[in-house]
């Protein structure tokens, strides 16, 4: 791979059922915070998206299953193919760092597929599909009625795949058998009644896993070990995201900045941006204070690189706004006017070669 340069792209996914017409690209300026429209590329209802290691290639969701896209050298897309995932529309995606499969998450149906890549880039066939199964207990007022995969994550060492599941209260464990293209549920992790977990990160030293809940609004923090080829995850805190009583609440995206000294959540009907501090050394998390939206429904957000900036996407106020974080006084800055897009629900950014 050649030297990167300084400049970086964003690709927002969209819902295209209004006005808007797939993923959106735009050039980013880091140091103000501005996003600029680039190019756009069709596709129907791109709610997820992920670039490969490489930053050759980008994959996303689709209505009609996945498609997959070049990466030209100025950050536009050009779509090479797309292939259905034997299941509902999926929510997530998610490619190893060889470029073997693309794993996807089904919310709708409750399935994990396991897709085959191509040496150029195209997506190929199913290796594997898993419904997952298992009654489903619940106090709670939302639509907990079958199994939802919320978001799949590789593991640090790409040896397992983890797959939230947020209408079974589980993020299963899957070993990866790259050779043959399977899947073997190797543990459970089993959260608190109702917790409804959504969305997985791990620390970049690869020791601590975080897990946000949608429902009961908490962030979860795991060590994780591989221990004689076997994952081994204990919980050491659950702290809430939240500093009140919003009763419609529910935690959606997560980030941690690069310094990895702070984790930012978003979360909806509170319409607002929690900033955890992060202890480096040990993983674990205290509330530090809170940022609102000035929109409707933070889907998602992204830290811009050199952690100067952040940006949220409004999902139901159609715009993509812009904040100058102070950490030193606690506090984060609306800045710029809006970016107007209709229906956003991902942001992923790339640093162009």
């Amino acid at each position: 791979m050649g030297k990167k340069s300084g400049k970086y792209v964003a690709y927002v996914g969209t819902y295209t059922h209004a006005n808007s017409v797939g993923i959106y690209v735009y050039d980013v300026d880091p140091d103000k915070g501005i996003l600029t429209e680039r190019s756009v590329c069709p596709i129907n209802n791109p709610s997820y998206l992920c670039i490969s290691k490489d930053g050759k290639f980008l994959y996303s969701i689709a209505d009609e299953g996945v498609a997959a896209f070049s990466i030209d050298e100025n950050g536009d897309l050009t779509k090479i193919n797309q292939q259905w995932i034997g299941g509902m529309r999926g929510c997530y995606v998610e490619v190893d760092s060889q470029r073997r499969y693309l794993f996807v998450g089904g919310y709708h149906d409750g399935r994990v597929t396991m897709m085959r890549l191509n040496p150029d880039g195209s997506i190929g066939d199913i290796a594997c599909g898993i419904f997952h199964q298992g009654v489903v207990i619940s106090t709670s007022e939302h639509r907990l009625d079958h199994p939802k995969v919320t978001s799949v994550k590789l593991s640090p060492d790409e040896k397992y795949l983890l797959a939230a599941d947020l209408g079974l209260n589980q993020i299963k464990v899957y070993r990866i058998d790259y050779k043959n293209g399977n899947l073997k549920l190797e543990d459970i992790i089993r959260c608190e009644l109702d917790a409804g977990p959504r969305a997985m990160g791990f620390s970049a030293d690869g020791k601590f896993l975080y897990v946000l809940t949608q429902l009961n609004n908490e962030m979860a923090v795991y060590t994780y070990e591989d221990v004689d080829d076997e994952p081994q995850f204990k919980m050491i805190q659950s702290l809430s995201v939240l500093d009140g009583d919003f009763p419609m609440a529910e935690s959606s995206c997560f980030k941690l900045n690069k310094a990895e000294n702070y984790i930012l959540v978003t979360i909806d009907a509170a319409n607002q941006v929690t900033f955890l501090k992060r202890n480096p050394e040990d993983g674990t998390l205290s509330y530090a204070w809170e940022t609102p939206v000035s929109g409707d429904f933070p889907k998602s957000l992204v830290v811009l690189p050199g952690d100067k900036y952040y940006v949220t996407l409004n999902h139901d106020t159609n715009e993509i706004r812009s904040f100058l974080i102070d950490y030193e006084k606690g506090y984060a800055l609306m800045m710029n006017a809006p970016v107007k897009v209709d229906k956003p629900n991902v942001i992923k950014i790339h640093q162009l070669v």
